[in-house]
């Protein structure tokens, strides 16, 4: 999870916050942080073209999802290098068992030493020529490997919520673009915000497997980057990311609003630094859905107090369905709009 944020908008947009939060919680700080380089956000959102809105809903099953992440955090907390986490990578493959599924496996150099990496991608075929990825990491914090910390909504609800998606695409004809699903690896940071910034000291995985796309020419055939985290808040509140691509954001708001969940979404702006980063500084479309309000003033993430019981099975039917019916949208728009 990402652990700085830039507040543009709040309520009535009456005033301009920045925050920082440190990675142990300990302490926080007042920044402004810089977008990064040629961030989309910088530019004109194109005026969108929406297909017809004629299909029945996409489905999602919240409460199978919600099971997932029972079973992910009885495993107990998964920082990399341990043996936890070892059996949530092997968790998730059996449950991948009988897919198409991309190991892609590496070591890390890290302040704290070599660990071993591993990114896990599922490939569900489409019929026209491009990939939308969605994406999720499956770790949970370093800094708090000594405690209880299990990150229920941070890691594990993602994580088990591209498994339901999984559920719905597979043994299904896709006549729209190819979707791969990312488990990304190593997204935690190792030291906090007071020792390393955290884009120096995150997100191996995700990094890597940008690097790895891009040199393979994978990149180019990507149409967007759907990155979920946080999402199974039983208060759900899905923030509107700034450094995501503006027109993709839209298309997950229309998608949203399709479904009558538009109340769920963007009633405020937020700057992250998460996931997609890697991809969006490569000039791939993302969204990051992200719900950064985990209890008053966010004072359950990154804490032993990130529990089950915190989570809602409708909140990760909301995400679900909203990302399966953006994929939908993005398969009918033509054209796409340019990255």
């Amino acid at each position: 999870m990402p652990r700085s944020i830039k507040i543009t908008t709040i309520l009535l947009a009456l005033a301009l916050i920045a925050i920082a939060c440190d990675q142990d919680k300990t302490s926080s700080k007042e920044t402004v942080q810089t977008p990064p380089a040629n961030n989309p956000a910088d530019a004109i959102t194109p005026k969108l073209n929406f297909p017809p809105d004629t299909s029945p809903p996409p489905k999602f099953d919240g409460e199978r999802a919600m099971q997932y992440v029972k079973e992910i955090v009885a495993l107990g907390p998964r920082p990399i290098g341990s043996a936890n986490h070892k059996k949530v990578e092997d968790y998730l493959l059996a449950r991948l068992k009988s897919d198409n599924v991309e190991n892609d496996v590496f070591t890390a150099d890290t302040p704290e030493g070599k660990f071993p990496v591993h990114n896990i991608i599922a490939k569900f075929p489409g019929q026209k020529d491009g990939i939308i990825v969605v994406a999720s990491h499956y770790d949970t914090n370093y800094p708090l490997r000594n405690t209880s910390y299990i990150g229920a909504n941070d890691g594990a609800s993602s994580s088990a919520l591209l498994l339901e998606i999984a559920n719905q695409l597979r043994g299904k004809p896709n006549d729209g673009f190819s979707i791969w699903l990312v488990w990304d690896d190593a997204e935690e940071s190792i030291r906090p915000d007071t020792e390393i910034p955290f884009e120096q000291d995150a997100l191996y995985g995700i990094k890597h497997l940008a690097e790895k796309w891009e040199s393979d020419g994978t990149l180019k055939k990507i149409k967007a980057f759907l990155l979920a985290d946080m999402i199974g808040d039983a208060d759900l509140e899905i923030e509107r990311e700034s450094n995501s691509t503006p027109w993709l954001e839209d298309v997950v708001y229309e998608a949203a609003t399709r479904l009558g969940y538009q109340s769920h979404f963007f009633a405020r702006t937020m700057q992250i630094s998460d996931d997609h980063l890697p991809f969006l500084k490569r000039g791939v479309a993302c969204a990051d859905l992200i719900d950064f309000s985990y209890g008053y003033d966010n004072v359950f993430w990154h804490t032993p107090q990130d529990t089950v019981d915190k989570l809602s099975p409708k909140s990760l039917e909301i995400t679900g369905s909203t990302i399966l019916e953006t994929i939908r949208i993005l398969d009918k728009m033509e054209p796409l709009p340019p990255k």
